[in-house]
Protein backbone atom coordinates (compact mmCIF):
# COMPACT_ATOMS: atom_id res chain seq x y z
CA UNK A 1 0.00 0.00 0.00
CA UNK A 2 1.50 3.38 -0.50
CA UNK A 3 1.89 6.29 1.41
CA UNK A 4 0.21 9.50 1.48
CA UNK A 5 1.86 12.87 0.32
CA UNK A 6 3.14 14.44 3.36
CA UNK A 7 1.45 17.96 3.61
CA UNK A 8 3.47 19.96 1.57
CA UNK A 9 3.30 23.12 -0.47
CA UNK A 10 4.15 21.82 -3.71
CA UNK A 11 1.82 18.84 -2.76
CA UNK A 12 -1.29 20.36 -1.68
CA UNK A 13 -3.84 23.03 -3.57
CA UNK A 14 -3.37 22.61 -7.42
CA UNK A 15 0.55 21.61 -6.87
CA UNK A 16 -1.11 17.90 -5.74
CA UNK A 17 -1.06 15.38 -8.28
CA UNK A 18 -3.94 13.63 -9.70
CA UNK A 19 -3.54 10.04 -9.87
CA UNK A 20 -5.52 9.13 -13.05
CA UNK A 21 -5.40 8.89 -16.56
CA UNK A 22 -8.17 10.16 -18.48
CA UNK A 23 -9.76 10.97 -21.75
CA UNK A 24 -12.88 13.60 -22.62
CA UNK A 25 -13.61 12.89 -26.41
CA UNK A 26 -16.09 16.13 -26.34
CA UNK A 27 -15.40 19.03 -23.68
CA UNK A 28 -18.01 21.26 -22.83
CA UNK A 29 -17.08 24.79 -24.23
CA UNK A 30 -18.15 28.09 -23.83
CA UNK A 31 -17.90 30.66 -26.55
CA UNK A 32 -15.62 29.40 -29.48
CA UNK A 33 -12.47 28.01 -30.65
CA UNK A 34 -11.77 29.17 -34.32
CA UNK A 35 -11.47 27.29 -37.15
CA UNK A 36 -8.39 28.25 -37.51
CA UNK A 37 -6.89 26.12 -34.05
CA UNK A 38 -6.41 23.14 -35.76
CA UNK A 39 -3.82 21.32 -33.86
CA UNK A 40 -2.67 19.78 -30.53
CA UNK A 41 -1.86 21.79 -26.87
CA UNK A 42 0.35 19.90 -25.37
CA UNK A 43 0.88 20.56 -21.61
CA UNK A 44 3.88 18.99 -19.47
CA UNK A 45 4.39 19.03 -15.82
CA UNK A 46 5.39 17.23 -12.77
CA UNK A 47 3.03 14.63 -11.15
CA UNK A 48 4.68 11.94 -8.71
CA UNK A 49 2.71 9.11 -8.59
CA UNK A 50 3.94 8.10 -4.93
CA UNK A 51 4.64 9.90 -1.62
CA UNK A 52 8.47 10.93 -1.96
CA UNK A 53 11.00 9.48 0.31
CA UNK A 54 13.12 13.08 1.41
CA UNK A 55 11.61 16.38 1.12
CA UNK A 56 10.13 17.11 -2.07
CA UNK A 57 10.73 19.78 -5.07
CA UNK A 58 8.87 20.56 -7.35
CA UNK A 59 11.50 19.72 -9.94
CA UNK A 60 11.26 15.84 -9.34
CA UNK A 61 7.79 14.96 -10.22
CA UNK A 62 6.87 12.32 -12.61
CA UNK A 63 5.71 13.84 -15.96
CA UNK A 64 2.41 14.01 -16.90
CA UNK A 65 1.20 14.80 -20.30
CA UNK A 66 -2.08 16.94 -21.32
CA UNK A 67 -3.24 16.98 -24.85
CA UNK A 68 -5.99 18.86 -25.55
CA UNK A 69 -6.80 18.79 -29.48
CA UNK A 70 -8.43 21.25 -31.18
CA UNK A 71 -10.31 20.84 -34.62
CA UNK A 72 -13.90 22.31 -36.17
CA UNK A 73 -14.20 23.89 -33.17
CA UNK A 74 -14.78 21.58 -30.63
CA UNK A 75 -11.71 20.62 -27.81
CA UNK A 76 -10.84 16.51 -26.53
CA UNK A 77 -8.53 16.37 -23.72
CA UNK A 78 -6.12 13.06 -23.00
CA UNK A 79 -3.40 13.14 -19.69
CA UNK A 80 -1.04 10.07 -19.42
CA UNK A 81 1.92 9.62 -17.62
CA UNK A 82 5.14 9.74 -19.29
CA UNK A 83 6.21 5.90 -18.48
CA UNK A 84 9.54 6.71 -18.46
CA UNK A 85 12.10 3.71 -16.87
CA UNK A 86 12.17 4.93 -13.08
CA UNK A 87 8.33 5.23 -13.30
CA UNK A 88 8.14 1.79 -14.02
CA UNK A 89 10.26 0.78 -11.73
CA UNK A 90 8.81 2.57 -8.61
CA UNK A 91 5.14 1.49 -10.08
CA UNK A 92 5.71 -2.22 -9.80
CA UNK A 93 8.03 -1.50 -6.00
CA UNK A 94 4.64 0.40 -5.25
CA UNK A 95 5.99 3.59 -3.70
CA UNK A 96 9.52 5.66 -4.59
CA UNK A 97 13.13 4.52 -4.38
CA UNK A 98 14.71 7.36 -5.93
CA UNK A 99 16.55 10.22 -3.60
CA UNK A 100 16.41 13.93 -4.41
CA UNK A 101 17.99 14.95 -8.26
CA UNK A 102 19.19 11.11 -7.77
CA UNK A 103 21.15 11.56 -5.10
CA UNK A 104 22.53 8.21 -4.35
CA UNK A 105 22.65 8.74 -0.60
CA UNK A 106 19.14 8.78 -0.53
CA UNK A 107 18.25 6.52 -3.13
CA UNK A 108 17.03 2.79 -2.51
CA UNK A 109 19.44 0.04 -3.41
CA UNK A 110 17.46 -1.64 -5.49
CA UNK A 111 17.65 1.79 -7.52
CA UNK A 112 21.16 2.65 -7.76
CA UNK A 113 22.41 2.86 -10.72
CA UNK A 114 19.17 3.07 -12.65
CA UNK A 115 18.11 6.31 -14.88
CA UNK A 116 16.25 8.08 -12.70
CA UNK A 117 14.25 10.83 -15.05
CA UNK A 118 11.31 11.86 -14.94
CA UNK A 119 10.61 13.49 -18.31
CA UNK A 120 8.56 16.73 -16.56
CA UNK A 121 9.69 20.03 -17.95
CA UNK A 122 8.67 20.51 -21.64
CA UNK A 123 6.99 18.92 -24.42
CA UNK A 124 8.10 19.32 -28.16
CA UNK A 125 8.03 18.20 -31.90
CA UNK A 126 10.40 18.01 -34.69
CA UNK A 127 10.73 16.30 -37.57
CA UNK A 128 7.65 14.35 -36.80
CA UNK A 129 8.22 13.37 -33.52
CA UNK A 130 6.70 14.42 -29.98
CA UNK A 131 9.25 14.51 -27.20
CA UNK A 132 8.83 14.85 -23.51
CA UNK A 133 11.85 16.79 -21.94
CA UNK A 134 13.38 17.27 -19.02
CA UNK A 135 17.39 18.64 -18.43
CA UNK A 136 18.91 16.04 -17.13
CA UNK A 137 18.53 12.91 -19.31
CA UNK A 138 17.63 12.15 -23.17
CA UNK A 139 14.67 13.25 -24.92
CA UNK A 140 11.67 10.82 -24.36
CA UNK A 141 9.68 9.91 -27.34
CA UNK A 142 5.81 9.63 -27.11
CA UNK A 143 2.90 8.48 -29.49
CA UNK A 144 1.91 12.13 -30.74
CA UNK A 145 -1.76 10.70 -30.28
CA UNK A 146 -1.96 8.17 -27.51
CA UNK A 147 0.82 9.41 -25.60
CA UNK A 148 1.98 6.07 -25.34
CA UNK A 149 5.68 5.68 -24.64
CA UNK A 150 8.01 4.74 -27.38
CA UNK A 151 11.19 5.16 -25.02
CA UNK A 152 14.50 7.12 -24.63
CA UNK A 153 16.27 8.67 -28.03
CA UNK A 154 20.01 8.01 -27.70
CA UNK A 155 20.69 9.52 -31.00
CA UNK A 156 23.17 6.54 -31.84
CA UNK A 157 25.59 7.63 -28.72
CA UNK A 158 26.84 10.56 -30.26
CA UNK A 159 25.27 13.01 -27.68
CA UNK A 160 25.94 13.49 -24.06
CA UNK A 161 23.24 11.78 -21.83
CA UNK A 162 21.86 15.56 -20.62
CA UNK A 163 19.23 17.00 -23.05
CA UNK A 164 17.88 20.42 -22.24
CA UNK A 165 13.99 21.10 -21.83
CA UNK A 166 14.46 24.17 -24.24
CA UNK A 167 15.89 23.10 -27.54
CA UNK A 168 15.33 26.13 -30.01
CA UNK A 169 14.09 25.74 -33.50
CA UNK A 170 15.33 27.74 -36.37
CA UNK A 171 12.74 29.09 -38.17
CA UNK A 172 14.97 29.55 -41.51
CA UNK A 173 16.46 26.35 -41.62
CA UNK A 174 14.18 24.21 -39.83
CA UNK A 175 16.74 23.21 -37.15
CA UNK A 176 16.63 22.10 -33.57
CA UNK A 177 19.66 23.45 -31.49
CA UNK A 178 20.08 21.55 -28.07
CA UNK A 179 22.38 21.59 -25.67
CA UNK A 180 23.26 20.34 -21.90
CA UNK A 181 24.90 21.03 -19.24
CA UNK A 182 26.86 18.57 -16.52
CA UNK A 183 27.20 16.91 -19.96
CA UNK A 184 29.64 13.88 -18.37
CA UNK A 185 27.93 13.47 -15.09
CA UNK A 186 26.62 14.89 -12.25
CA UNK A 187 27.86 18.63 -11.44
CA UNK A 188 30.50 18.24 -14.06
CA UNK A 189 31.66 21.67 -15.51
CA UNK A 190 30.86 20.51 -19.22
CA UNK A 191 28.38 21.54 -21.45
CA UNK A 192 27.35 19.50 -24.43
CA UNK A 193 25.79 21.51 -27.93
CA UNK A 194 24.21 19.54 -30.81
CA UNK A 195 22.19 20.76 -33.91
CA UNK A 196 19.89 18.49 -35.71
CA UNK A 197 18.73 19.19 -39.41
CA UNK A 198 14.85 19.83 -40.57
CA UNK A 199 15.13 16.32 -41.01
CA UNK A 200 15.87 15.07 -37.58
CA UNK A 201 19.25 14.19 -38.27
CA UNK A 202 22.34 15.30 -35.54
CA UNK A 203 24.34 17.11 -37.93
CA UNK A 204 27.16 18.65 -34.67
CA UNK A 205 27.79 17.18 -31.35
CA UNK A 206 30.45 18.94 -29.47
CA UNK A 207 31.18 19.40 -25.03
CA UNK A 208 33.11 22.71 -24.06
CA UNK A 209 33.91 23.78 -20.66
CA UNK A 210 31.49 26.26 -18.24
CA UNK A 211 33.45 28.76 -15.93
CA UNK A 212 31.79 26.46 -12.91
CA UNK A 213 29.38 23.85 -12.37
CA UNK A 214 25.47 25.83 -13.15
CA UNK A 215 22.09 24.42 -13.19
CA UNK A 216 21.64 25.84 -17.05
CA UNK A 217 17.52 25.74 -17.63
CA UNK A 218 17.37 27.90 -20.74
CA UNK A 219 19.38 29.33 -23.30
CA UNK A 220 19.72 31.53 -26.46
CA UNK A 221 19.55 30.86 -29.97
CA UNK A 222 19.65 34.21 -33.02
CA UNK A 223 20.61 34.04 -36.23
CA UNK A 224 24.21 33.42 -36.16
CA UNK A 225 25.09 33.12 -32.54
CA UNK A 226 24.50 30.91 -29.34
CA UNK A 227 24.17 32.14 -25.53
CA UNK A 228 24.89 29.67 -22.82
CA UNK A 229 24.00 31.09 -19.66
CA UNK A 230 26.34 30.05 -16.45
CA UNK A 231 24.73 31.97 -13.26
CA UNK A 232 25.43 31.35 -9.84
CA UNK A 233 22.43 28.88 -9.30
CA UNK A 234 25.41 25.85 -8.79
CA UNK A 235 25.64 22.17 -8.25
CA UNK A 236 28.06 20.42 -6.43
CA UNK A 237 28.46 16.46 -5.80
CA UNK A 238 30.61 17.27 -2.45
CA UNK A 239 27.91 19.72 -0.68
CA UNK A 240 25.28 16.93 -1.79
CA UNK A 241 27.44 14.18 -0.20
CA UNK A 242 27.76 16.18 3.05
CA UNK A 243 24.14 16.79 3.21
CA UNK A 244 23.98 20.37 1.86
CA UNK A 245 22.35 21.24 -1.09
CA UNK A 246 23.17 19.94 -4.30
CA UNK A 247 21.82 23.03 -5.90
CA UNK A 248 22.35 26.28 -4.31
CA UNK A 249 22.68 30.26 -4.84
CA UNK A 250 26.62 31.56 -4.60
CA UNK A 251 26.34 34.78 -5.88
CA UNK A 252 30.21 35.56 -5.19
CA UNK A 253 30.51 33.14 -8.19
CA UNK A 254 28.44 36.12 -10.40
CA UNK A 255 27.18 35.63 -14.28
CA UNK A 256 28.98 34.41 -17.47
CA UNK A 257 27.55 34.23 -20.51
CA UNK A 258 29.36 32.53 -23.79
CA UNK A 259 28.73 34.00 -26.97
CA UNK A 260 29.35 31.41 -29.74
CA UNK A 261 29.21 31.88 -33.55
CA UNK A 262 27.17 28.58 -34.76
CA UNK A 263 29.82 28.47 -37.81
CA UNK A 264 32.54 28.51 -35.43
CA UNK A 265 34.13 25.83 -33.51
CA UNK A 266 33.21 25.92 -29.64
CA UNK A 267 36.81 26.90 -28.67
CA UNK A 268 36.29 30.15 -30.47
CA UNK A 269 33.59 31.10 -27.47
CA UNK A 270 33.41 34.08 -25.81
CA UNK A 271 32.46 34.61 -22.40
CA UNK A 272 30.97 37.96 -20.71
CA UNK A 273 30.46 38.93 -17.17
CA UNK A 274 27.97 40.55 -15.05
CA UNK A 275 26.77 41.22 -11.92
CA UNK A 276 24.66 38.02 -10.36
CA UNK A 277 21.08 37.54 -11.54
CA UNK A 278 19.08 34.05 -12.67
CA UNK A 279 17.20 33.42 -15.75
CA UNK A 280 14.71 30.43 -16.20
CA UNK A 281 13.59 31.98 -19.24
CA UNK A 282 14.75 34.10 -22.11
CA UNK A 283 12.23 35.24 -24.12
CA UNK A 284 14.13 35.96 -27.36
CA UNK A 285 17.33 37.59 -28.60
CA UNK A 286 18.62 38.75 -31.81
CA UNK A 287 21.58 40.21 -33.23
CA UNK A 288 21.50 44.07 -34.49
CA UNK A 289 24.69 46.69 -35.51
CA UNK A 290 26.81 44.09 -34.31
CA UNK A 291 25.35 43.79 -31.04
CA UNK A 292 23.16 40.66 -29.49
CA UNK A 293 20.04 42.21 -27.37
CA UNK A 294 18.72 39.60 -25.36
CA UNK A 295 15.63 39.57 -23.16
CA UNK A 296 14.69 37.65 -20.62
CA UNK A 297 13.14 37.08 -17.23
CA UNK A 298 15.42 37.91 -14.47
CA UNK A 299 15.91 37.30 -10.92
CA UNK A 300 18.17 39.12 -8.53
CA UNK A 301 18.62 35.64 -7.03
CA UNK A 302 17.56 32.49 -7.69
CA UNK A 303 14.08 30.91 -6.33
CA UNK A 304 13.33 27.83 -5.23
CA UNK A 305 16.61 27.33 -4.11
CA UNK A 306 18.54 27.91 -1.13
CA UNK A 307 22.08 29.31 -0.26
CA UNK A 308 25.36 27.16 -0.38
CA UNK A 309 24.68 26.39 3.64
CA UNK A 310 21.47 24.98 3.79
CA UNK A 311 19.94 28.69 4.98
CA UNK A 312 17.04 30.03 2.92
CA UNK A 313 17.47 32.68 0.20
CA UNK A 314 15.96 35.88 0.37
CA UNK A 315 12.62 35.62 -1.50
CA UNK A 316 12.38 39.25 -2.10
CA UNK A 317 14.64 39.17 -4.61
CA UNK A 318 13.33 36.06 -5.83
CA UNK A 319 11.37 37.88 -8.27
CA UNK A 320 11.09 38.11 -12.20
CA UNK A 321 11.06 40.83 -14.44
CA UNK A 322 11.49 41.61 -18.29
CA UNK A 323 15.09 42.66 -18.48
CA UNK A 324 17.30 43.26 -21.68
CA UNK A 325 21.06 42.57 -22.14
CA UNK A 326 23.18 43.48 -24.56
CA UNK A 327 26.45 42.45 -25.51
CA UNK A 328 28.69 44.43 -28.02
CA UNK A 329 30.62 41.80 -29.80
CA UNK A 330 32.68 44.70 -31.49
CA UNK A 331 34.14 45.60 -28.60
CA UNK A 332 36.83 44.58 -26.41
CA UNK A 333 35.11 44.52 -23.27
CA UNK A 334 34.05 40.95 -21.33
CA UNK A 335 30.49 42.67 -19.77
CA UNK A 336 27.16 43.31 -20.68
CA UNK A 337 24.64 45.89 -19.76
CA UNK A 338 21.64 45.08 -18.38
CA UNK A 339 18.11 47.40 -17.98
CA UNK A 340 14.77 46.72 -16.70
CA UNK A 341 11.99 46.81 -19.56
CA UNK A 342 8.81 45.84 -17.50
CA UNK A 343 8.07 46.14 -13.68
CA UNK A 344 5.56 43.00 -13.40
CA UNK A 345 6.59 40.14 -11.73
CA UNK A 346 6.13 37.72 -14.14
CA UNK A 347 7.78 34.57 -15.70
CA UNK A 348 6.64 31.98 -18.80
CA UNK A 349 7.57 34.24 -21.35
CA UNK A 350 7.01 33.60 -25.01
CA UNK A 351 6.30 35.09 -28.35
CA UNK A 352 4.88 34.52 -32.05
CA UNK A 353 7.85 31.54 -32.77
CA UNK A 354 8.14 32.81 -36.43
CA UNK A 355 10.62 35.18 -35.19
CA UNK A 356 12.91 32.86 -32.79
CA UNK A 357 16.21 34.81 -32.84
CA UNK A 358 15.28 37.52 -35.10
CA UNK A 359 13.97 40.74 -33.90
CA UNK A 360 10.80 41.16 -33.20
CA UNK A 361 7.47 43.49 -31.21
CA UNK A 362 5.09 41.45 -29.52
CA UNK A 363 5.82 39.26 -26.62
CA UNK A 364 3.65 37.49 -23.77
CA UNK A 365 4.00 36.31 -20.60
CA UNK A 366 2.06 34.95 -17.17
CA UNK A 367 2.04 37.39 -14.20
CA UNK A 368 1.04 37.66 -10.89
CA UNK A 369 0.27 40.13 -8.20
CA UNK A 370 1.44 39.20 -5.24
CA UNK A 371 -1.56 39.79 -2.71
CA UNK A 372 -3.64 37.93 -5.20
CA UNK A 373 -0.62 34.94 -5.56
CA UNK A 374 -0.88 34.10 -1.95
CA UNK A 375 -4.62 32.52 -2.57
CA UNK A 376 -3.71 29.79 -5.39
CA UNK A 377 0.28 29.81 -5.56
CA UNK A 378 0.41 30.60 -8.85
CA UNK A 379 -0.04 33.52 -11.48
CA UNK A 380 -2.58 35.46 -11.67
CA UNK A 381 -2.77 37.29 -15.23
CA UNK A 382 -1.44 37.04 -18.63
CA UNK A 383 0.45 40.01 -20.29
CA UNK A 384 1.13 41.44 -23.99
CA UNK A 385 3.55 43.69 -24.17
CA UNK A 386 4.14 45.39 -27.55
CA UNK A 387 7.94 45.82 -27.32
CA UNK A 388 7.64 48.77 -30.52
CA UNK A 389 5.10 51.26 -28.18
CA UNK A 390 6.08 49.66 -24.85
CA UNK A 391 2.07 49.36 -24.45
CA UNK A 392 0.84 46.71 -22.20
CA UNK A 393 -2.61 44.49 -22.30
CA UNK A 394 -3.24 43.21 -19.15
CA UNK A 395 -6.16 39.93 -18.36
CA UNK A 396 -6.45 39.24 -14.67
CA UNK A 397 -8.13 35.82 -13.34
CA UNK A 398 -11.26 35.88 -11.36
CA UNK A 399 -10.08 35.72 -7.55
CA UNK A 400 -9.17 32.49 -6.12
CA UNK A 401 -8.10 31.05 -9.98
CA UNK A 402 -4.67 31.09 -11.85
CA UNK A 403 -3.27 30.84 -14.95
CA UNK A 404 -0.48 28.42 -16.70
CA UNK A 405 2.04 30.15 -19.28
CA UNK A 406 0.88 31.45 -22.10
CA UNK A 407 1.36 29.63 -26.01
CA UNK A 408 1.18 31.61 -28.86
CA UNK A 409 -0.54 29.94 -32.15
CA UNK A 410 -0.30 32.11 -35.39
CA UNK A 411 -3.46 33.06 -36.99
CA UNK A 412 -2.21 31.24 -40.20
CA UNK A 413 1.63 30.58 -41.80
CA UNK A 414 1.71 33.31 -43.42
CA UNK A 415 -0.06 35.63 -40.78
CA UNK A 416 1.82 39.28 -39.89
CA UNK A 417 3.45 38.67 -36.58
CA UNK A 418 1.64 38.62 -33.41
CA UNK A 419 -1.51 37.89 -35.21
CA UNK A 420 -3.16 35.09 -33.91
CA UNK A 421 -3.99 33.62 -30.07
CA UNK A 422 -3.30 32.33 -27.03
CA UNK A 423 -3.98 29.58 -25.19
CA UNK A 424 -3.50 28.73 -21.15
CA UNK A 425 -4.77 25.87 -18.84
CA UNK A 426 -6.62 28.15 -15.88
CA UNK A 427 -7.35 26.55 -12.64
CA UNK A 428 -10.90 27.48 -11.31
CA UNK A 429 -10.22 27.97 -7.41
CA UNK A 430 -14.03 27.82 -7.02
CA UNK A 431 -14.39 24.08 -8.32
CA UNK A 432 -11.00 22.12 -8.34
CA UNK A 433 -11.43 22.11 -11.89
CA UNK A 434 -9.48 23.56 -15.20
CA UNK A 435 -10.26 25.28 -18.00
CA UNK A 436 -8.30 25.84 -21.65
CA UNK A 437 -8.91 29.43 -22.54
CA UNK A 438 -8.27 30.67 -26.04
CA UNK A 439 -7.66 34.80 -26.27
CA UNK A 440 -7.41 36.59 -29.41
CA UNK A 441 -3.76 38.55 -29.25
CA UNK A 442 -5.51 42.11 -30.42
CA UNK A 443 -7.64 41.81 -27.39
CA UNK A 444 -6.67 39.63 -24.70
CA UNK A 445 -7.95 42.16 -21.61
CA UNK A 446 -11.15 41.67 -23.01
CA UNK A 447 -10.69 37.84 -22.15
CA UNK A 448 -10.85 34.55 -23.49
CA UNK A 449 -13.22 34.15 -26.32
CA UNK A 450 -13.58 30.75 -25.74
CA UNK A 451 -13.32 28.69 -22.78
CA UNK A 452 -12.97 24.65 -22.79
CA UNK A 453 -14.58 23.16 -19.52
CA UNK A 454 -12.83 19.98 -17.64
CA UNK A 455 -14.63 18.38 -14.91
CA UNK A 456 -10.61 17.65 -13.71
CA UNK A 457 -7.92 19.51 -12.89
CA UNK A 458 -4.18 19.98 -14.59
CA UNK A 459 -1.79 20.32 -11.85
CA UNK A 460 0.37 23.67 -12.03
CA UNK A 461 2.99 22.26 -14.51
CA UNK A 462 5.86 23.85 -16.59
CA UNK A 463 5.67 24.29 -20.38
CA UNK A 464 3.73 23.49 -23.37
CA UNK A 465 3.95 23.56 -27.02
CA UNK A 466 1.13 24.23 -30.02
CA UNK A 467 1.39 21.12 -32.82
CA UNK A 468 -0.64 22.10 -36.33
CA UNK A 469 -2.03 19.38 -37.82
CA UNK A 470 0.02 18.36 -41.11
Amino acid sequence: MSKPFPDDPYLTGNFAPVGFEADAHDVPLQGEFPDALDGTLYRNGPNPQFAPRERYHWFLGDGMVHAFRVAGGKVSYRNRFVRTPRFELERGAGRALFGAFGNPMTTDPSAQGTDSGVANTNIVSHAGRLFALEEAHHPFELDPVTLAPKGYEHFGGRITNRFTAHPKFDPETGEMIAFGYSANGFFTDDIGYCVFDREGRLSRADVFRAPYASMIHDFMVTQHHVLFPVLPLTGSMSRAMSGKPAYAWEPEKGSHIGVLDRREPNGRIRWFQGPPSYVFHPMNAWEEDGRIIAHVMRYAAAPLFPNADGSRGDDALAVASLWRWTFDLKGDRDTYTEEPLDDLPGEFPRFDERRSGLRYRHGYYAFYEPARRAATGSYTGLAHLDLQTGSRRLWRTPDGDAVSEPVFVPRSADAPEGDGFLLAVAFRGATRTSDLLCFDTAAIDKGPIGTAMLSSRVPYGFHGNWVARN
